[in-house]
C-alpha cells in the first residue's frame, strides 16, 4: 500500500513538472505566445530550473535544449523512482535502457499535450471561441491541422481535421511509440 502511495506521488510531481518542461519546450518551439494564464504559470513554475540550467546548455538550433534536457533529466529520475520503489532486481543499473525509454515517455507526454490541446481547442471553439487561452491553443495546434485540412474538407461548418488528427496521434502511440517501448524496455 505504500509502494501505490508513493507510485502515486511520483506520478503527480515528477511526471507533472517532466510535462510542464516539456510544455514549455514546445511553446517556445512553436512560438507561442505566453502572455495568457497557461504560458505564465508555465513560466514561472519552471523558471527556478530552466534559468539555472541555461546558464550551462546552449540553444542548439535554435531549440530551447535546457528546458528539454531538464525534461529528459526529470523524466529520468521518475523512472528510476519507479524502478526503485517497484523492487528492481536486475545485476546492473540499466542506464542506457533508463535514458531511452524517458526519450520514448517525453515523445508519448508530447503527443498527449497535442491531443489534449486539439480537444481543448474544439471545446472552447463551441464554449468561448475568443478565450485567452485560444492563441496558445492554436499555436500548438496549427501546424499539425494546417496539412490536414488541406486534405480533409470542411463538412458544413465542421472541421474533421482535428478530428483525424487525434486519430493519427492515437495510431502514432500504438504502433511507433509501442515498438519503441518495446526496444527500450529489451535494454533493461
Amino acid at each position: 500500500m505504500l509502494n501505490e502511495a508513493l507510485l502515486f506521488l511520483l506520478n503527480v510531481i515528477l511526471q507533472s513538472f517532466a510535462a510542464i518542461l516539456l510544455l514549455r519546450f514546445h511553446l517556445q518551439w512553436l512560438r507561442a505566445p505566453l502572455r495568457n494564464p497557461i504560458g505564465e504559470f508555465v513560466m514561472v513554475f519552471t523558471d527556478f530550473l530552466v534559468l539555472r540550467a541555461r546558464r550551462y546548455i546552449r540553444a542548439l538550433w535554435g531549440f530551447d535544449s535546457a528546458t528539454l534536457l531538464a525534461a529528459w533529466l526529470v523524466e529520468t529520475i521518475y523512472l528510476a523512482s519507479v524502478m526503485w520503489i517497484e523492487g528492481y532486481t536486475g545485476h546492473f543499473f540499466p542506464l542506457a535502457g533508463l535514458l531511452v525509454l524517458a526519450l520514448v515517455k517525453l515523445l508519448t507526454i508530447s503527443l498527449y499535450l497535442l491531443m489534449g490541446a486539439v480537444f481543448a481547442q474544439a471545446i472552447l471553439s463551441w464554449v468561448n471561441p475568443h478565450t485567452p487561452v485560444s492563441s496558445v491553443l492554436n499555436a500548438i495546434t496549427y501546424r499539425f491541422l494546417q496539412p490536414l485540412r488541406r486534405i480533409v474538407p470542411m463538412l458544413g461548418s465542421v472541421d474533421l481535421s482535428s478530428m483525424l488528427l487525434l486519430i493519427i496521434c492515437q495510431l502514432m502511440l500504438i504502433v511507433p511509440v509501442g515498438m519503441l517501448e518495446r526496444v527500450a524496455s529489451r535494454l533493461f
